[in-house]
């Protein structure tokens, strides 16, 4: 139930991020400002919105990959505590285990490559003689 809340905080941080980011100005914002990009300065305050935009898009990020390392960590113990207790593997669960491990000086054998069989010619069945009437006359008479 925690990693399904923290999987809903995760993306909404990670759409936050987006916001800020596309709300920036770019390096040639002064081209804009003719257009009505100085009214930002209004809304953030007198020193304008990249102070306000960039601090909070600096502890978004910092947020995100707070979040990141933390669910990355919380899945790895929990695959770590399914394998210890032989939780369910899926398809590896099917698979048999080995009885001993192969000894240190022995030699890996080497598997034979599969033999292709003998080339047999191909015998085609003959087709059947076509019969005409001045034939069939000849053998019969």
């Amino acid at each position: 139930m925690l990693l399904w809340i923290l999987n809903i905080i995760y993306v909404l941080v990670a759409i936050a991020m987006i916001v800020m980011i596309l709300l920036q100005q770019g390096s040639g914002a002064a081209a804009g400002a003719g257009f009505g990009g100085g009214a930002s300065a209004t809304v953030f305050g007198a020193r304008g919105a990249s102070n306000f935009l960039s601090k909070s898009t600096k502890w978004l990020a910092v947020v995100f990959f707070g979040m990141t390392l933390g669910m990355a960590w919380m899945h790895m113990q929990g695959a770590r505590n399914a394998g210890q207790q032989g939780g369910d593997l899926g398809v590896m669960a099917n698979l048999p285990q080995e009885a001993a491990a192969p000894a240190e000086n022995a030699v890996p054998a080497i598997p034979s490559a599969p033999v292709a069989p003998a080339a047999q010619p191909q015998v085609t069945p003959e087709a059947p003689k076509a019969e005409n009437s001045a034939e069939k006359s000849a053998q019969e008479g």
